[in-house]
């Protein structure tokens, strides 16, 4: 079965990133995972998100599209990446999620693809 895990990080988080002093240590984290569930076979697909100020979020209102810069909720943690993967069911998607180097992880099932 195919999830995706969604990959909540916090700007402390997305400021390691860029941070000469904290940036070996973030990225050691994320190495490790990544190195992990290709070892075990699982990855479908991953890819890291850049930092929520540059995205632009879309939304609809009465037949109106409106168009804002930024993330549309200002909440603690933002996504910053996907890994999509395959294993067995819930409860493995779920014990990859936990080992995950971020504050929170959302795990959906994925919809088979359209034939």
């Amino acid at each position: 079965m195919s999830y995706t895990l969604m990959l909540f990080e916090s700007q402390e988080d997305f400021a390691a990133r860029t941070d000469p002093a904290r940036q070996q240590q973030y990225l050691a984290g994320w190495t490790h995972y990544v190195r992990a569930m290709h070892e075990a076979g699982i990855v479908v697909y991953g890819s890291g998100l850049y930092a929520p100020e540059t995205a632009a979020t879309m939304k609809r209102h009465g037949g109106e599209t409106l168009v804002q810069d930024g993330p549309f909720a200002e909440t603690k943690e933002q996504l910053g990446g996907i890994m999509v993967i395959d294993v067995p069911d819930v409860d493995t998607a779920l014990e990859w999620a936990a080992r995950a180097p971020v504050a929170a992880v959302e795990v959906r099932q994925n919809i088979p693809p359209l034939k």
